[in-house]
């Protein structure tokens, strides 16, 4: 498999490319890529380039060789909004929900949340998260990457979420997903709870912005099982599965 790597890249890219730092880093030494090895460059934006090794001076660069487009995203439209989970749960349910096709992520401060993010720390895991993203794009051949939004606190994510299709994965049941009837041509929001479940202000507030309860059967989920079953359903149901 020819590795791919993210990268900006200019318009018309065709022709000799420094590779970033970070790039020219992994391709080196931790891959351990060689000159004349083909790789594959992506810029986020939908297009791909088929690209060589070249030695240039002391470093590697790229030798861009062809341009395409091909299409990977799938039909649907979604919007996880998700209450942080604590360790490195998120870190999983971000990369998860990249290989599974959401167009977006909102991380959700809610006030059962076991992990508190507010200012500068906030900011750090956002970026650590949206490289998360373009690793797990890098991986599943998606070329664009999806949005990773600002942590918001769930009544200003639930307030001003405008998709068409809102539900919420809810600790009493609600409709099954099928009986929903989701339309895979409308844009979908979907609110996952934190480990400590949402409490009853926060369930008024996303009903009140017309979010729907939604079932994934009698058990009770974990917080990073339930989004990515959802959205494995969903691609099942009106997706591309």
């Amino acid at each position: 498999m020819i590795p791919r790597f993210h990268c900006p890249l200019p318009d018309h890219p065709l022709g000799r490319l420094a590779l970033p730092g970070a790039v020219a880093h992994h391709v080196e030494r931790v891959l351990r890529l060689e000159e004349g090895d083909l790789v594959t460059l992506f810029d986020g934006r939908g297009s791909e380039f088929s690209a060589r090794l070249i030695r240039d001076g002391r470093n590697l660069a790229a030798d861009v060789l062809a341009e395409s487009t091909p299409e990977r995203e799938g039909p649907l439209d979604v919007t996880l909004l998700q209450c942080l989970a604590a360790s490195d749960k998120m870190d999983w349910i971000v990369q998860k929900a990249v290989e599974l096709g959401v167009v977006r992520v909102q991380p959700v401060a809610s006030r059962r949340a076991v992990l508190r993010l507010a200012g500068e720390r906030a900011d750090k895991r956002v970026a650590h998260w949206r490289q998360i993203a373009v690793s797990a794009c890098e991986q599943c051949g998606r070329n664009r990457v999806p949005e990773i939004m600002p942590v918001t606190s769930l009544p200003q994510a639930v307030a001003r979420e405008s998709s068409p299709q809102r539900f919420i994965l809810h600790p009493a049941g609600g409709v099954r997903l099928v009986d929903a009837s989701p339309d895979r041509h409308r844009p979908i929001a979907l609110l996952i709870g934190p480990e400590g479940g949402f409490d009853d202000d926060e369930l008024a507030a996303a009903s009140a912005s017309g979010f729907c309860p939604l079932t994934l059967g009698p058990r009770v989920l974990r917080t990073e099982t339930a989004g990515m079953a959802a959205l494995a359903a969903l691609n099942t149901l009106i997706g591309d599965f």
